[in-house]
Parts: structure tokens; C-alpha cells; sequence
């Protein structure tokens, strides 16, 4: 997928959160594991979210268990880095043509 398509696909993700009453604290936070897309906040929890978009075939499959190991570093990364202290989960978006879906608490 082409950047500009991710950075829209982002985008739509960040709109669907904010519609659903969260606070998106953080996007795009790189580091030598890799990238978390989105990090938002609601109730007192951090979300890790994760977007996948495509037309013509699923985009969860594109998580895979390497993926998430990756995501699960920068995590941890992203915590020490931060100085948070607070529950948090992974979260997966997915986007398709017509539709959006927030995954929340994904793990293998």
C-alpha cells in the first residue's frame, strides 16, 4: 500500500476514534522496533492502535504473529520512553471500502 494511501487510511481512523469518544494522544510514534499508528486515551486506558485498510482481500491477515511481536516492543518502547504508567491494549482498525471496525484487546 502507498503512503498516501496508509496516511488516509490513518486518517479515517483517527476521525472513527474521536467520533467515538476518544482523545488520540499520539500518531505515528516510530522507533527501532517499528511504528504505532495511533495512540489514544478513553477511560482511564491507553489504546495502541494498529490500522489496516485494503480492497479485495481481508486486512487483518495482515497482522501476523511477527507483527505483533514488533507491536508489542514498541510498546514497551513507548512506555519507557513516555514515563506512562497506566493500563493500555492493543487495538486493531480496519478499513475497507465502505466500513470501518475497531478490533479492541487483539493478541494471538
Amino acid at each position: 500500500m502507498s503512503r498516501k494511501r496508509g496516511d488516509i487510511a490513518e486518517d479515517e481512523a483517527v476521525a472513527f476514534l474521536l467520533q467515538n469518544g476518544f482523545r488520540v494522544v499520539e500518531r505515528n510514534f516510530t522507533c527501532r522496533f517499528g511504528e504505532i499508528d495511533i495512540v489514544a486515551e478513553k477511560d482511564g486506558t491507553l489504546h495502541f492502535v494498529e490500522v489496516k485498510s485494503g480492497s479485495g482481500f481481508e486486512p487483518v491477515y495482515n497482522i501476523t504473529k511477527a507483527k505483533l511481536s514488533k507491536l508489542y516492543r514498541s510498546i514497551d518502547r513507548y512506555l519507557q520512553k513516555r514515563g506512562v504508567q497506566m493500563p493500555y491494549q492493543l487495538d486493531a482498525m480496519i478499513i475497507k471500502k465502505s466500513s470501518v471496525e475497531l478490533l479492541e484487546n487483539i493478541t494471538l
